[in-house]
């Protein structure tokens, strides 16, 4: 998990944390916490509908596209200059429900009940990263020259970590596939705030990231 998690930690990354905490008038510690958990699952659920032929013939034109190249990594302080074009932010819902399709509103609910958020702020933030993690992915398909299925899947197990622990893909699966009666959330809870007591893998990871 750590390829996508490094992102937050980097220089990039702490660029779009501020400037997504500014563009949804969240602070800087809960919108990095939305990102910590949403990342993850949003790159798993990417995997998952990657897993067929046309997910993948989908998510791959999506990537080869001028659209999602990896140029808005290059023009972050543009994007967030003056607040996010609407453009960007409904080419993130759509991604967003392309990828989570009916499970969207309950992710969002368990994230928000995490992070002390409200749905509503939650939605706002991945709309806005979305579109920017597909940059990451795009960016990452061109230096790799992904052009099969079998290219994407060995790029996303990269990312989520495809050697993971299978106590790490169960959190990842349980955000995704609860029935919505909320008991998922002690899952993350758990796992992320140090359920988990390994110092490796996502748990050590995500509980690194944590301040409370």
């Amino acid at each position: 998990m750590s390829g996508i998690l490094d992102l937050l930690n980097s220089d990039l990354g702490q660029s779009i944390v501020n400037g997504v905490s500014n563009q949804t008038n969240q602070s800087k510690g809960k919108t990095q916490d939305v990102l910590t958990m949403a990342l993850p699952v949003l790159m798993q659920a990417m995997k998952r509908n990657a897993s067929s032929p046309e997910g993948a013939e989908g998510l791959l034109s999506a990537l080869n596209s001028g659209k999602h190249d990896g140029g808005i990594l290059n023009n972050l302080g543009d994007l967030f200059h003056g607040g996010v074009d609407e453009n960007v932010i409904t080419d993130g819902s759509k991604i967003l429900n392309h990828v989570l399709g009916s499970k969207q509103q309950h992710v969002e609910n368990v994230l928000g009940a995490k992070a002390g958020m409200d749905s509503g702020s939650v939605a706002q933030i991945l709309k806005v990263a979305a579109p920017i993690l597909m940059g990451v992915l795009g960016n990452k398909a061109k230096q790799e020259n992904v052009n099969s299925s079998n290219g994407l899947e060995s790029l996303l197990g990269g990312l989520i970590g495809g050697n993971s622990p299978q106590s790490e893909q169960s959190f990842l699966e349980s955000i995704l596939d609860a029935d919505g009666d909320g008991s998922v959330i002690d899952d993350v809870a758990g796992m992320v705030l140090g359920g988990n007591k390994k110092k490796s893998g996502l748990g050590g990871l995500l509980g690194g990231l944590f301040k409370n």
